[in-house]
């Protein structure tokens, strides 16, 4: 399978693993400079520890050999091999030689024992095929012998080794780089949470004040924000149900006195449109003040839901309805709140979905299943509105009497739409048709 850099977009987006592997590559950096900085400074006073053993070594050696008699040599270099784990033995002119491998402390240990005993002294790492540390030495008889040691006296740790002692360190330095990352991004991804929350219109539960000052003060800031919206939204419905229902008890009235009042047809039809638009808005009021528990959500089957609706409207003259609708797409919510949603921009379609020569709207309702999302479009064919204007039609109160013709309403009926819509963890988009018109696209996450 091909690389694709998406593939990597959860370590750029993600603050942990950012954390985490910049962590633990500044910590692999360092580890691998040390280990490079202490092989290379080492490298001089363990040439020079060697080289001071080796030199020791053979000066006793051939002092021994020098000052003991001939009949009991033999005798003395079986004491020292057994004893000590230097052997001796008589260089040859056939003997065949392996030297020592390249290497840095080698050559330093080397040229330190040349210097003090001598620069024809040997140096090998088999001979006839006996492997081992070999150096050479001469008595004063001029007779030259091998002084042969075991290689693990000069030994350094090897790179195998220190590359295994690295991994284990360089773990558990990974493993604290992963606490690390955790503890500096569990508040923020908490906070991130509680944002996301508040986005869908819930209220959050109170962020913990505890941890470094910057945090506490954050997490309390938040704590408050949330507290002064969520008495404001409160404040707000109250004041607006309260509104509206005080308006019906005089709308009732006038309602009545209109019935039993002299007038003229013409003018008694006029207050009846009067008083059904005020009714009409005080309903917009009530309907924006509302809030639906998320419990309350179930499956809801969007097309049969869309359905009812299309049919629903298609009752009332001035819109012609064209359904293409996917069976048994679920979504989860509230099916009331979702069906008012559709009545809403039905009508509005019906109302303002036409152009002026235009006797009756004509309306397109479609729904797909698209990447694991419910896609609902709802457009007409009248005159759109001014791309500046389009995201302002979801804004409170908006209304575009230019653009969509005379509204009635008090410019709520998307602002409510939209809010349902991101009560449901959905979006919503507006945008003009290319040959005319207004589409209204709604994506909601399958149930």
């Amino acid at each position: 399978m091909p690389f694709s850099p998406s593939r990597l977009s959860w370590i750029r987006s993600g603050l942990f693993w950012r954390t985490f592997f910049l962590l633990g590559f500044l910590l692999a950096i360092s580890m691998g400079t040390w280990v490079a900085s202490f092989r290379f400074v080492e490298r001089g006073p363990v040439a020079q520890q060697f080289a001071a053993q080796l030199v020791s070594m053979v000066t006793i050696t051939r002092a021994a050999l020098a000052h003991s008699a001939p009949d009991l040599r033999r005798e003395l270099l079986f004491d020292l091999a057994s004893n000590e784990g230097i052997r001796v033995y008589p260089l040859e002119t056939s003997d065949r030689i392996e030297p020592l491998s390249d290497d840095a402390l080698l050559e330093r240990l080397q040229k330190s024992v040349r210097d003090k005993l001598g620069q024809d002294t040997k140096f090998a790492a088999k001979v006839n095929d006996i492997p081992g540390f070999w150096i050479s030495f001469k008595l004063e008889d001029d007779d030259e012998y091998w002084l042969m040691l075991e290689r693990r006296r000069f030994e350094r740790v090897s790179g195998l080794q220190w590359f295994g002692w690295g991994a284990i360190v360089l773990l558990l330095s990974l493993l604290g780089a992963g606490f690390i990352s955790r503890l500096i991004n569990l508040p923020l991804s908490r906070l991130a949470s509680a944002a996301r929350s508040m986005a869908r219109g819930e209220t959050p539960p109170p962020l913990p004040e505890v941890g470094p000052v910057e945090i506490r003060q954050a997490n309390s800031s938040f704590n408050h924000m949330v507290s002064d919206l969520t008495r404001l939204e409160s404040d707000r419905a109250l004041i607006l149900a309260g509104i509206s229902h005080d308006l019906r008890t005089p709308l009732a009235r006038m309602q009545l006195e209109l019935e039993m009042a002299n007038l003229t047809e013409d003018e008694r039809a006029g207050l009846r449109s009067d008083i059904h638009q005020i009714d009409l808005i005080i309903g917009q009021f009530l309907e924006y003040a509302r809030s639906a528990e998320r419990s309350d959500f179930t499956l809801v089957d969007l097309s049969e839901t869309l359905s009812d609706a299309a049919r629903e409207a298609e009752r009332i003259p001035g819109i012609e309805i064209e359904v293409a609708l996917e069976k048994n797409v679920f979504v989860r919510g509230n099916a009331t709140e979702l069906r008012r949603v559709f009545d809403n921009l039905l009508e509005n379609a019906r109302r303002y979905g036409k152009m002026a020569e235009d006797s009756q709207a004509e309306v397109l309702v479609s729904l797909t299943d698209k990447s694991g999302k419910a896609l609902v479009e709802i457009s007409d064919r009248g005159p759109g509105v001014p791309e500046a204007e389009l995201k302002r039609l979801l804004h409170p109160f908006a209304r575009l009497d230019a653009a969509r013709g005379q509204a009635n309403g008090a410019g709520l009926g998307l602002a409510i739409v939209d809010r349902v819509i991101k009560r449901h963890d959905g979006t919503l988009q507006l945008k003009n048709r290319e040959y005319g018109g207004l589409a209204v696209l709604i994506m909601l996450p399958l149930g």
